[in-house]
């Protein structure tokens, strides 16, 4: 299959190398000039050692061209959330949109698919959610959580359809588990809650797993882990109001869920945008519990303070930035 990955950050590396290297043709979109000349010079590193050793390489095209993704038969969209509609324009603009490509988002948070369908077409858009998982360490070097993490995919109205089995049979056959959900869009939640019980208290705090579970023997303070299950909590009713299906009823699995699989040394994405400067997605984790609380009439008072917390940090960032000139 020739799959496009749109946005090759930690997470689009490791689908695109896993990809590649079970066999399919992988074109990977990025921003950075390193990380291009770097991957297509000399591979892209996976690696599943803690200490970031070079485990294997694999062969796959990097590209800052949106064109060069022309002719991709999946594209899959793993770009920041905030930048879904600018890449998707972009790309259906030069071409690598075309009349037969479906386009996966495994993005994190509520609205990307809404974006997506406005843009490309309803008919092109399949969606997911996953708990593969990775970190940058270097422009090309990459360490990735796959063992034991599970990716679901979907179509939007739940039809079993040749595309989305063909996809999931791809992902599986190159050694990402993957499933065909039912019901997506509890999927889409599922993962949600998980994001929303560590994403901002991690990037808050500048912890890694390691400091937030205390399984990890490194004594995390309980008051963590319990204003996490109550950010869930939140977010739960919030679900509940639109009669979206959960799995569980108790905030705490979720919190767990969030471990299952991760070393110690694992960052939450916001905390590695944090820590690149960047800014993150939390309009579209803990910002769209609060969002769609409002519209359900469900107060989200802790979300609303962790949201807050997180877009200081940003304002202090970019502050500086304007600083230092």
């Amino acid at each position: 299959m020739k799959i496009g990955i749109l946005g090759a950050g930690s997470l689009g590396s490791v689908f695109g190398g896993m990809l590649a290297e079970g066999g399919h043709s992988v074109t990977m979109l990025s921003r950075s000039q390193e990380y291009t000349e770097t991957v297509n010079r000399q591979g892209l590193f996976l690696t599943e050692d803690a200490e970031g050793k070079e485990d294997r390489s694999t062969t796959v095209r990097a590209t800052k061209e949106y064109a060069e993704l022309a002719g991709s038969e999946l594209l899959i969209v793993l770009v920041n959330s905030f930048g879904t509609r600018e890449a998707a324009k972009a790309a259906l603009q030069a071409g690598a949109i075309g009349r037969e490509t479906a386009i996966l988002t495994l993005q994190n948070g509520l609205g990307n698919e809404e974006i997506l369908q406005e843009i490309a077409g309803k008919e092109r858009v399949i969606t997911g959610r996953t708990y593969v998982s990775g970190r940058m360490l270097s422009p090309g070097r990459v360490m990735a959580a796959v063992r034991g993490c599970l990716t679901e995919i979907g179509e939007l109205d739940g039809a079993q359809t040749e595309r989305i089995r063909l996809v999931r049979d791809a992902f599986c056959q190159s050694g990402l588990e993957t499933r065909i959900a039912g019901n997506i869009h509890s999927v889409i939640w599922e993962k949600l809650l998980v994001n929303v019980a560590t994403g901002a208290i991690s990037g808050i705090t500048g912890l890694d797993y390691g400091g937030l579970y205390e399984k990890y023997g490194f004594g995390a303070p309980r008051e963590l882990r319990e204003i996490a299950c109550k950010a869930v909590a939140e977010a739960m009713k919030v679900a509940s109001a639109y009669q979206i299906p959960l799995s569980a009823v108790d905030p705490a699995e979720y919190w767990n869920r969030a471990s299952k699989g991760q070393p110690p040394a694992f960052r939450a994405s916001i905390l590695q945008s944090l820590e690149r400067g960047h800014r993150t997605e939390i309009d579209t984790i803990n910002g769209a519990v609060v969002l769609w609380g409002r519209r359900a009439g469900v107060d989200t008072p802790v979300n609303e303070a962790l949201t807050a917390c997180i877009k200081g940090i940003e304002f202090r960032m970019d502050q500086e930035r304007k600083k230092r000139g």
